[in-house]
């Protein structure tokens, strides 16, 4: 396993312990800042397993199908804590997996027909949006700085989610 995999296994083992160190005492700031430590270096190797992979031609399968399922999971773990912890309304966090699953969905539906279904633009965003909001959330940034990052976290999830659909759609012709 080349150290871009290791790094995007590392992200996927991180988890418990970020969701561990976030729900064990959310009203003491220590265990926030923890939390917060955590989860920004999981999400440091997002970008760091993927420069590493392009500037050493170190891109795997595995890479291809782990790195953004490795992102979702660390996501949508975080969001669905901020549900328990009352932190952000669970419609939000529905949306917000709806589109992963169904974006996922897409690209198994591709792999199937030997094609791959890169990350646009509009998800790289969406994905740095998302993992600098619930930083903020987790220190209790102002509900000004919170709130309107959860609000464009939503925001590009819907327009990423929609452009995918929307650019790939031939992998849907005959599917069903």
């Amino acid at each position: 396993m080349n150290t871009p995999n290791k790094l995007t296994v590392a992200r996927v083992a991180a988890i418990p312990l970020f969701i561990v160190t976030l729900l064990i005492n959310p009203s003491e700031r220590r265990y926030n800042i923890a939390a917060a430590v955590i989860f920004a270096l999981a999400s440091a190797t997002d970008w760091l397993d993927g420069y590493i992979a392009r500037k050493y031609n170190l891109v795997t399968n595995f890479g291809k199908f782990m790195d953004p399922l490795a992102d979702k999971l660390l996501v949508c773990s975080a969001l669905i804590a901020f549900v328990d912890l009352n932190l952000i309304d669970s419609w939000i966090v529905i949306v917000i997996v709806a589109r992963e699953f169904i974006v996922t969905g897409f690209r198994l539906v591709a792999a199937e027909r030997n094609m791959l279904i890169a990350a646009g633009i509009w998800g790289k965003a969406k994905t740095a949006v998302q993992m600098v909001m619930i930083i903020a959330v987790i220190l209790g940034m102002t509900p000004l700085i919170s709130q309107s990052l959860i609000w464009v976290s939503l925001a590009l999830t819907v327009i990423s989610g929609v452009e995918c659909m929307y650019k790939n759609r031939s992998v849907l012709k005959d599917a069903a």
